[in-house]
């Protein structure tokens, strides 16, 4: 959470940048500076950027492999269920040029 202490103007920030640099690299606290008032910048030590980085991309693994692990638990329920009827071929075609007809005669009718 960036606290109301870690907002600063880029101005500012420019005039006493050594200063800054050293409050970063000692709090590991990541700083936003600001244009006209709006924030327009994060500024952060490398070391902590990079393990919110290595964060990132553990979360991004875990999180496709939850997926997978869902994928095959959702296979395996249908596969249990029973066999699956196959599908006609021509009744998918004929439904989904129905559907199509039905849209374009929706879009020209409006």
């Amino acid at each position: 959470m960036i606290k109301l202490q870690d907002i600063h103007s880029l101005t500012e920030f420019k005039r006493n940048a050594s200063n800054y640099v050293e409050r970063i690299r000692e709090t590991k606290a990541p700083m936003v500076l600001t244009i006209n008032g709006e924030a327009a910048v994060i500024v952060q030590d490398a070391l902590s950027f990079q393990h919110l980085l290595d964060r990132f991309h553990q979360l991004e693994k875990e999180l496709k492999e939850l997926k997978k692990e869902a994928l095959r638990t959702e296979i395996c329920k249908g596969v249990d269920s029973g066999p699956a009827t196959p599908l006609d071929i021509e009744d998918v075609i004929t439904r989904g040029q129905l559907r199509s007809s039905q849209r374009r005669s929706t879009q020209h009718g409006a």
